[in-house]
């Protein structure tokens, strides 16, 4: 557990805390753990998230226009990581490989302390507001398909 910049980083809360039961305490340090929660429902919520960079949960942060802290793990989540600090929504990524409650504490504060980051979030979110995903994938499909 490292605690700074009044914020807590704990590896391995969450729903795969080392207890690992929804509404359990996890260490005794006052965090509990949940089960499955929709992205929508917490997302608008905090100042920052921390993260495994896979494209949905990638969306959903830059949807709910808040800073990420991109730690990539496995797969296509490095190259999420790496879109996401390109476009200024994010701290650079934490690879897992060398992840410590240090280096998360400190990716946090920036992340929550850091403006820019914010503001990019937010002008990826109103931007992702007003496309037209679907309509735009029957478009290409029809251009595809000849007509």
């Amino acid at each position: 557990m490292s605690w700074r910049y009044g914020l807590c980083a704990a590896p391995g809360c969450g729903a795969s805390s080392r207890r690992g039961q929804p509404g359990s305490r996890a260490e005794g340090d006052g965090l509990i753990t949940v089960g499955a929660l929709s992205h929508a429902l917490l997302l608008p919520r905090p100042a920052a998230v921390v993260h495994h960079a896979g494209a949905g949960t990638v969306a959903s942060a830059l949807r709910a226009g808040i800073p990420s802290v991109p730690v990539p793990v496995t797969a296509d989540q490095p190259f999420w990581a790496g879109r996401l600090t390109a476009l200024g929504a994010a701290t650079a990524p934490v690879p897992s490989p060398s992840l410590t409650a240090g280096r998360l504490a400190t990716a946090l504060g920036e992340a929550v302390s850091r403006p820019e980051l914010t503001r990019a979030a937010e002008g990826v979110a109103r931007r992702m507001a007003v496309e037209d995903g679907a309509g735009r994938v029957v478009e290409v499909v029809r251009q595809v398909a000849g007509g």
